[in-house]
């Protein structure tokens, strides 16, 4: 399945700027995978060194959030966006 990665402006310093990433996978988990092989960066801001998704990071299906989902099983179809969102956080006390 040929689906895009958005990559926020935070990650994609490991893009080479890129804001979308095209990969082809048929599952959440391997899209990201995909994405970590093209931009190996990537890798420590987005898995724990066990593989699983870092708990900061939030991974959405089109508008469908992957933890109500099948988490990194979730299928994909032709077409479908990934939207990474790491928690950032911040500012004044």
């Amino acid at each position: 399945m040929n689906v895009s990665i958005l990559v926020p402006s935070a990650l994609r310093g490991f893009t080479a700027g890129a804001a979308s990433v095209g990969v082809q996978a048929p599952t959440a988990g391997e899209a990201l995978d995909a994405l970590v092989a093209k931009h190996p960066g990537l890798a420590p801001h987005l898995r724990t060194p066990d593989g699983a998704l870092r708990s900061f990071v939030n991974v959405y299906r089109n508008d469908l959030d992957l933890r109500g989902l099948d988490g990194l099983a979730t299928r994909l179809a032709d077409g479908d966006t990934l939207i990474l969102v790491p928690a950032i956080a911040g500012g004044r006390a």
